[in-house]
């Protein structure tokens, strides 16, 4: 009731000032928790059902969904153009890109997703709140419900997608805190949040290709023993495409969302430079060690800051479209 009362305030606000600065109907709407209250009660449920399954299936489907929001929000805002399949009008969309291809995981987990939310509110939910539900629940499961929050919806599906766009927004893992920092400032979050988001390093996979030649092949920072297990799971030629294996991120606490990331930065068991780099600022450090150190205050950090990366360049109100297949724009 409060959110349309809110709008109703905001119309007779706009109607008033009409007559004198020549207000126009705004295309845009903020983000609502419970936008789907009405109009698909069981929406956040559905999603939440598909998740917990995949995730007890395989926990990596979780930090698919997480590392997908983190993959769409910083191109284009979050309107789930990650998602466009190729056409012969647009061949190369962005899931083709480098930064996503071939690493990027949980397209066919958003179709079932959306395939279930379908089938209860046809045409009403949109693929990009079905990627910030799916992250948000992805995060409390393999938090064991230490992270925990309300993930504000009403995004709408973007129509465009092109290759080119990761390459400028999504920096690569051997980039050094300056470029991570700016990358981050370009979207409107904070060297906090770049400390924060990194935290999701505590769960999934990384192809050796990843870190091998800046981290196993030069001289690094890496720990002796950690450098030695990874050159036993990694080829020193590895590369995108060819003889690739993964590893674990974290391998203390590997499928498991917790604070366990920052104390492998600070005993130098990291897989990737970006990772490294929190430790060459003395504010970045110094959250480092906060993060490592007290119980609960990563946790907390990190349910706000997924909510302000889920809200960069949203789509709403008359903007964009409800798309009925997450891989292809609606043409009508």
């Amino acid at each position: 009731m409060a959110s349309v009362a809110a709008k109703l305030h905001v119309l007779m606000a706009c109607a008033l000032l009409l007559l004198a600065v020549g207000c126009q109907a705004s295309p845009f709407w903020p983000l609502e928790i419970g936008y789907y209250h009405d109009k698909c009660p069981q929406a956040e449920a559905i999603v939440k059902g598909v998740m917990e399954k995949a995730i007890f299936q395989n926990p990596g489907n979780g930090a698919a969904m997480i590392r997908m929001l983190f993959h769409d929000c910083f191109v284009e805002g979050c309107d789930a153009s990650v998602l466009l399949d190729p056409t012969p009008f647009s061949p190369t969309p962005e899931k083709l890109s480098p930064p996503n291809d071939p690493s990027l995981r949980g397209f066919e987990l958003i179709d079932a997703i959306k395939e279930a939310v379908e089938a209860a509110c046809p045409g009403v939910v949109s693929c990009a709140d079905i990627i910030a539900f799916a992250a948000r629940d992805a995060s409390c499961v393999l938090s064991r419900g230490k992270v925990n929050f309300d993930m504000p919806s009403g995004r709408r599906d973007g129509t465009f997608s092109n290759a080119s766009e990761p390459l400028k927004f999504l920096v690569p893992p051997t980039s050094n805190l300056s470029d991570l920092v700016a990358s981050f400032v370009i979207k409107g979050l904070n060297t906090e949040d770049l400390v924060i988001l990194s935290g999701a390093h505590t769960i999934g996979r990384s192809h050796c290709s990843s870190f091998v030649s800046d981290r196993l092949n030069t001289p690094s920072d890496i720990n002796g023993g950690f450098a030695a297990f990874l050159r036993g799971q990694c080829p020193a030629d590895a590369t995108p495409g060819g003889n690739d294996p993964t590893v674990m991120q974290d391998v203390v606490t590997p499928n498991k969302l917790d604070r366990q990331y920052y104390k492998n930065v600070l005993s130098h068991t990291v897989l990737f430079t970006s990772d490294a780099a929190l430790m060459t600022s003395a504010e970045t450090a110094r959250m480092v060690v906060e993060n490592a150190k007290i119980p609960g205050w990563w946790e907390d950090r990190f349910e706000k800051a997924m909510v302000k990366m889920a809200g960069i360049e949203v789509k709403t109100g008359y903007q964009g479209q409800i798309r009925k297949n997450c891989r292809a724009i609606n043409h009508y």
